[in-house]
């Protein structure tokens, strides 16, 4: 098993880190690759629907979510189209 791994972000102005296995930081690396999104940009997508959630286990939920539904219609996503035009990702 894999330690967990610390990246920070500016989300809206204000900075964050979050700490996930280097599994999941290759996952989201690939879905953001796939959704024609930056890394942080997708991060800011997903913080911006997670709710109470705290940011690590909400991006670990969402990229479970996104490869168990493939990334076609994956969580709140209909594929690159779709996210620039809501500018929006729900988990």
């Amino acid at each position: 098993m894999t330690r967990p791994v610390k990246r920070s972000f500016s989300i809206k102005g204000h900075r964050t880190s979050i700490s996930i296995e280097a599994p999941f930081w290759d996952a989201l690396r690939q879905a953001a690759a796939q959704e024609g999104l930056t890394l942080a940009g997708l991060v800011a997508q997903i913080d911006a629907g997670r709710g109470q959630a705290g940011l690590s286990s909400a991006v670990r939920v969402w990229v479970l979510a996104y490869f168990r539904k493939g990334s076609q219609g994956a969580p709140g996503i209909a594929g690159p189209a779709a996210s620039a035009k809501t500018g929006s990702l729900r988990a």
